[in-house]
């Protein structure tokens, strides 16, 4: 029997001098080229099955080889570090990791790279988280780095990418790596993300976050592309002997009178409307209040007075001086004040003199801007969502919540930006909510985390 060819063509295998009876389950028969063809991702599996099947075949499709880098680090894995690394070689080097912001996430990486040696690609949300990895990878397993993103094309057999970069060019390189590291693999289940994934053929596969809610406040689901969770440790069992300690305090403020009955007239207003159309409650009864609003001239009035009762809440001037307040009384700290838009931010920067980053604040600015706040000169950053992850600032030890979404996930990264371990540093979580309002619900829903129960 000659033996079967196996190729890797533009994100799929090709499979082809095979009996019909010995093809692995993945396969189906392409017409257009005479072949069978299965998903990248499907690699695994695939050359598993011709494994035991003994089936003669010639693997042309990876293009992967031994990474051979030596790693060195002048860090000791903690416990569960290693405990993680380990866990992860036991399910098969296929699956996710889940530890708090500030855990050491990107050291676990390191230790699965240098353990797994293979050409690797890590994958990251952000420019901003990229070029962290790209010190890391540097400083832990020397150069060359490649890169994939903000203009680079520059491919390594260790290499670093946006979540943008590696889907757009998954068809192209997803037989280059036989480790791919997705850093906040919540992103990854998106239609457009999820190719970077399906489109490789990698074996292994490790995935890290803090937490697997996604967007929409369902969990990620990754398991087929990444795999199962196989270790998770929480804030509270960290808290004390490797994360900060740290403390949460909602804050209420009253509405003016002219504010509260503006706000109540808004509501009443957005309500009746979706009485009127019989629309649910939650997200998905959100949405369809969305697209409802877009078809009528009362519509459109409803979701008008909904942005007004929002703007009412997020800008209420009592919450910029209970601001103030607890930045006079924390003046010998680092606070970062977010808020859920950009709009809000700009106007506590200009009522406060407080520096803003959002996410159309120049590269060159946003640098300055943080190396200023971690050398202390300053002490406060005022932000929408920009950085609610991906960013290490390991000397803040105040946040302020002004506004924000409803998601727990969103929450506990804000948390997360203030529990970098430092001697004697006692870190604090404040959130700001108007008292009989819709953000007390809302408050109570994003709390909903063992983090938040300390």
């Amino acid at each position: 029997m000659s033996a079967a060819l196996l190729t890797f063509d533009r994100g799929t295998l090709l499979l082809e001098g095979i009996d019909r009876q010995l093809v692995p389950a993945a396969f189906r028969f392409d017409d257009r080229v005479g072949m069978w063809r299965a998903p990248a991702q499907a690699y695994h599996d695939v050359v598993l099955a011709l494994h035991n099947s003994g089936t003669p075949y010639r693997d042309e499709a990876r293009a992967y080889d031994r990474l051979d880098r030596d790693w060195s680090s002048a860090r000791t894995p903690r416990d569960y570090q290693r405990e993680a690394t380990d866990a992860w070689h036991a399910g098969g080097r296929r699956g996710v990791v889940v530890l708090p912001t500030g855990a050491g996430k990107s050291f676990v990486a390191e230790l699965c790279i240098a353990e797994a040696n293979r050409h690797a690609l890590v994958v990251a949300p952000t420019l901003d988280l990229v070029s962290q990895w790209y010190d890391t990878l540097v400083r832990g397993f020397g150069e060359p780095i490649g890169v994939l993103g903000g203009g680079i094309r520059e491919v390594a057999d260790l290499t670093v990418a946006t979540y943008d970069s590696a889907h757009l060019y998954a068809e192209r390189y997803g037989n280059r790596f036989g480790l791919l590291v997705f850093d906040e693999v919540h992103h990854l289940p998106g239609p457009s993300y999820r190719l970077s994934a399906a489109s490789s053929l990698a074996p292994w596969r490790l995935g890290l976050t803090a937490t697997l809610e996604g967007s929409d406040g369902a969990p990620a689901d990754v398991g087929d592309l990444v795999g199962p969770v196989l270790y998770r440790r929480t804030v509270t069992e960290l808290a004390g002997e490797f994360l900060a300690e740290y403390r949460t305090e909602v804050v209420t403020v009253d509405l003016s009178d002219e504010e509260r009955e503006a706000y109540d007239d808004a509501v009443d207003h957005y309500r009746a409307f979706r009485e009127d159309k019989g629309l649910t409650g939650g997200r998905g009864g959100f949405q369809q209040f969305l697209r409802e609003a877009g078809r009528s001239k009362a519509g459109r009035q409803a979701l008008a007075a909904f942005r007004t009762s929002r703007r009412i809440l997020q800008r209420t001037p009592r919450k910029l001086a209970m601001l103030s307040e607890i930045l006079v009384r924390h003046a010998k700290g680092r606070a970062l004040v977010f808020t859920s838009d950009n709009a809000t931010a700009y106007r506590v920067s200009r009522s406060l003199l407080l520096p803003v980053i959002t996410h159309q604040t120049d590269p060159k600015e946003r640098r300055a801007l943080l190396t200023a706040f971690g050398d202390g000169t300053l002490p406060t950053l005022v932000t929408s969502r920009v950085l609610n992850e991906g960013v290490d600032l390991p000397e803040a030890d105040v946040a302020v919540i002004l506004s924000g979404t409803g998601t727990v996930r969103e929450h506990v990264q804000r948390l997360g930006r203030i529990l970098r371990k430092r001697e004697g540093k006692q870190a604090i979580l404040y959130e700001l909510v108007v008292a009989d309002s819709a953000e007390e619900y809302t408050s109570r829903r994003r709390r909903d985390h063992e983090a938040y129960q300390r």
